[in-house]
C-alpha cells in the first residue's frame, strides 16, 4: 500500500471517516457544511495566525457572517436563516476549525443575544434588533457572568431598581464577549421581582465596556468587563417573557449545544495538521507516519473524533426533534471539549518543535480550547449536572 498523499485533503478526510458518518447527513446538511467550510478556507485560514498573533478581531467579518447565513441560524422569522440544529452544528464545527474565537462570535451573537431577544423579547424589540443582527449590521453582547458570579449566576449582584416607569441598572459583568464593538447588550440583573433581562443599547449613558487583555487564549476574539453606573432604561427595555434564571439558562443551553459541535472542528483541524505533517516529515529514512508510536497517536485522535461526531449528531437530532434535555447537552460539552483539548495537545507533539509556531494550528487550538472548556459551564459544573441526573441528589452546595 502506498503512503497517502498529504496534499489530497479530501482523500485524507474520507479515510478518517471510518464509521461513514458523512453518510448519516442529508444533502442539505452537507451543502451547508461545505458552504461554511469554503468560507473558512477562503476568508479565515489565510489570516487567522496573524489575527491571533496581533490579538485582532476582524469586525468586518460580522457582515460576512450575516451574508453566510450563520447569525441566529436556528431562529425563525425577522430575517433569520431558520435552519436546523444539525445544520447549525455543522456550521459551528467548520467555523471552529478556523478558530474558536470566530465561532464564539457567531455563538454570542446568534445563540445568546439574538436567541434571548427572539425567545423572550417583545415584538418591538424583535423588530428593532433581530433583522439587523441577522445581517451582521448590529452586534450584540450577553451580560450574565460577574467578577464574583461565574458558575453560580444566582449570586449575581448587578441590580435593576424601579424608578417610576423606568429601571436604573447598577453593577458589573465580566468575561462578556463583543461588548466594546456591540450596539446592544442583553443584560441580566437582580430585581425586587427576581432575575430579569434587559435590552440595553450600548450608547446608553452610564454603560461602560473595557477589553480584558492581554490574553493567552482566544486572542482573535474580544472579551470585556462591563460597568453600569446608574444606567437609566425605559420600561420598553425589559424582556417581558423572561423571569428568573430560566431566561439566561435557555440561551446558555443553545450556546453549549454549538460548543458540542464546535470543539470537534478545532480537534479535527489539529488532527489533520498532525496527519499531513507526519506524512511529509521524514526521519530515520522514513515518514514519521510510518512509526508505530505516531500511528497510535493518529488512531487515538480519530477514535475520539468519530465518537464525538456521533455524540454531536445524536444530540443535534434530538434538538431538531424537540426532545433534547439539559443533561444531554452537558454530556456532549463535557466530553467533546475535554477530548478536543487532548487531541490538540497530542497533535502538537507530532509536529515537534515546529508545533509551537503559529503557522501550525494545534497549539492555537489547544490554547483556545482552554477557554472553551471554562465558558458556558466548566467541566465541574457539567459533571455535577450529570451527577444530579444519575443520582437524583444535587451536589452544587
Amino acid at each position: 500500500m502506498e503512503p497517502r498523499n498529504p496534499d489530497d485533503l479530501a482523500a485524507l478526510r474520507e479515510a478518517s471517516d471510518v464509521l461513514a458518518i458523512d453518510g448519516l447527513l442529508t444533502s442539505d446538511e452537507r451543502a451547508t457544511r461545505d458552504r461554511v467550510r469554503a468560507f473558512v478556507d477562503a476568508e479565515i485560514r489565510p489570516h487567522i495566525a496573524d489575527w491571533y498573533d496581533r490579538a485582532h478581531f476582524p469586525v468586518e467579518l460580522a457582515r460576512a457572517f450575516g451574508q453566510l447565513g450563520v447569525l441566529g441560524m436556528e431562529l425563525e422569522g425577522y430575517g433569520c436563516p431558520g435552519r436546523s440544529a444539525v445544520e447549525y452544528g455543522l456550521a459551528a464545527l467548520e467555523l471552529e476549525a478556523g478558530d474558536s474565537g470566530l465561532r464564539t462570535f457567531v455563538s454570542v451573537q446568534g445563540s445568546l443575544a439574538m436567541g434571548s431577544i427572539h425567545r423572550w423579547g417583545s415584538e418591538e424589540q424583535k423588530q428593532e434588533w433581530l433583522p439587523r443582527m441577522a445581517r451582521g449590521e448590529a452586534i450584540g453582547a450577553f451580560g450574565l457572568t460577574e467578577p464574583t458570579a461565574g458558575s453560580d449566576p444566582s449570586s449575581m449582584k448587578t441590580f435593576a431598581r424601579r424608578d417610576g416607569t423606568d429601571w436604573v441598572l447598577t453593577g458589573s459583568k465580566r468575561w462578556i464577549g463583543l461588548a466594546t464593538i456591540a450596539q446592544v447588550a442583553v443584560v441580566w440583573a437582580q430585581t425586587d421581582e427576581g432575575v430579569r433581562g434587559f435590552v440595553v443599547p450600548t450608547d446608553t449613558p452610564g454603560f461602560h465596556a473595557t477589553v480584558l487583555e492581554p490574553k493567552g487564549s482566544m486572542r482573535a476574539s474580544i472579551q470585556t468587563e462591563l460597568h453600569f453606573d446608574d444606567v437609566r432604561l425605559g420600561a420598553s427595555a425589559l424582556l417581558p417573557g423572561a423571569r428568573g434564571l430560566r431566561g439566561p439558562f435557555s440561551a446558555l443551553n443553545d450556546a453549549r449545544y454549538g460548543i458540542v459541535w464546535g470543539a470537534l472542528g478545532a480537534a479535527r483541524d489539529s488532527y489533520e495538521a498532525a496527519l499531513r505533517h507526519a506524512l511529509r516529515r521524514t526521519q530515520f529514512g522514513t515518514p514519521i507516519a510510518g512509526f508505530q508510536l505516531t500511528q497510535k497517536k493518529l488512531v487515538d485522535m480519530v477514535v475520539e473524533l468519530q465518537k464525538g461526531a456521533l455524540l454531536a449528531l445524536q444530540i443535534g437530532r434530538a434538538k431538531d426533534a424537540g426532545t433534547l434535555r439539559p443533561e444531554q447537552i452537558s454530556l456532549g460539552k463535557l466530553n467533546n471539549v475535554r477530548e478536543a483539548i487532548a487531541i490538540a495537545r497530542e497533535a502538537r507533539t507530532v509536529l515537534g518543535g515546529d508545533g509551537v509556531l503559529l503557522e501550525h494550528s494545534p497549539i492555537r487550538h489547544a490554547a483556545n480550547l482552554e477557554s472553551v472548556r471554562t465558558y458556558e459551564g466548566t467541566d465541574e459544573v457539567h459533571t455535577l449536572v450529570l451527577g444530579q441526573h444519575l443520582t437524583g441528589i444535587g451536589a452544587f452546595r
